[in-house]
């Protein structure tokens, strides 16, 4: 049996039946590539605790980004920063966060020597992997992170399986001992490894081929509200694979995956609001969706937004920005025999608009 590839939800009213109307011709898409694996994610920055009075100031100083953490090199190390003595306070995290990386360090290793601490030790191998605070040594990083796993830390699981699968650190790529370590992840609950694990069922080259036991994961990675296995796992459920078919399950899992921001998850639920199809039909929301994934470049949303703007049916009718969108969308391949048609009975004054704004919109990328 050959290797199993899902057909992401990214296609086409292939995926929904064919209840657009004649106006509105939405033509089947490339499916998309299989699903990428998920690369394990910075630790996420704890909530910023308070200050003694004294270290205000000193706390202030650090330029922390949106996320609460400074950009490396961003500003100067100091142990002030986080105040020793607030029993509620993570010292690692709270330094971690304000990006003082050579404190986290110094104190993530006396934790990792003296207390045998897990966490800290898969702080080390973070801050080993990435450079921050230390050189990069992903050997060093690696070692800390199998500590880390053989105490039953789900995360260090998951970073030493993806650094074993990508070889780095610890020798070549291992595909054997990177999936125990994912499974082993996995059955701790997280959800990063239930979903890279799924992949490796789908593939069947590192597994025997098992798409209920694929499904089963990404039913967990889902839960956990990961969005790229939400999306997935709507796949299966369209196409009955490893699970009963159930198009109404697999649109409500589209829409968790958009609300987190899946760009093919928008695209795909779009369609099932624009059709009514497993859901209620909303054709202003669906257009909206539309022109989000189309401005994020995805140009299989271009292509269907260029159709809407054409046929007038959910958005006000503007050919001009229809054949801008379709010229968008077919430097990224995405081509259209009926779009080709509709820019040529376009007047040379619109063609020429279409041209420059979509000329303006690549240049600008």
């Amino acid at each position: 049996m050959k290797p199993f590839r899902p057909i992401l939800l990214a296609a086409a009213l292939l995926l929904f039946g064919t209840a657009a109307s004649a106006q509105l011709s939405l033509t089947p898409a490339p499916p998309n590539p299989f699903p990428k694996p998920l690369e394990p994610e910075k630790p996420k920055p704890r909530p910023k605790p308070a200050a003694a009075p004294a270290d205000k100031d000193k706390a202030k100083k650090p330029a922390a980004d949106k996320a609460g953490a400074a950009k490396p090199g961003a500003a100067a190390d100091s142990a002030d920063a986080v105040d020793p003595d607030d029993p509620n306070v993570d010292l690692v995290y709270g330094a971690y966060q304000r990006g003082f990386y050579k404190t986290a360090f110094e104190i993530a290793l006396k934790r990792a020597q003296e207390l045998n601490d897990p966490k800290a030790m898969t702080m080390l191998g973070e801050l080993y992997a990435n450079a921050l605070g230390i050189k990069r040594d992903y050997d060093k990083a690696a070692e800390w992170y199998r500590r880390a796993a053989d105490l039953g830390d789900r995360e260090a699981m998951f970073a030493l399986a993806m650094a074993r699968m990508a070889g780095r650190g610890g020798g070549p790529a291992n595909r054997e001992e990177a999936a125990k370590w994912l499974a082993s992840s996995a059955k701790l609950g997280e959800p990063k490894a239930a979903y890279n694990l799924a992949l490796l069922y789908l593939d069947g080259q590192t597994f025997p081929q098992d798409l209920k036991r694929a499904a089963e994961l990404l039913r967990v990675a889902a839960d956990a509200g990961n969005p790229e296995a939400q999306y997935a796992l709507a796949t299966f459920y369209k196409e009955g694979t490893g699970v009963e078919k159930n198009v109404e399950q697999a649109v409500r899992l589209l829409q968790a995956a958009a609300v987190a921001g899946n760009v093919p998850a928008e695209v795909e639920y779009a369609i099932a609001l624009y059709t009514g199809t497993g859901t209620v039909k909303n054709e202003p929301a669906a257009v909206a969706l539309l022109r989000k994934a189309a401005r994020a470049n995805n140009p299989i949303a271009q292509n269907r937004l260029a159709h809407v703007l054409l046929s007038g049916q959910g958005a006000p009718r503007d050919p001009v920005e229809a054949i801008k969108w379709h010229l968008v969308a077919k430097t990224a391949g995405k081509g259209d025999l009926m779009l080709d048609e509709a820019q040529a009975q376009l007047s040379p004054e619109d063609r020429a608009k279409a041209q420059d704004a979509a000329k303006k919109w690549v240049g600008g990328k």
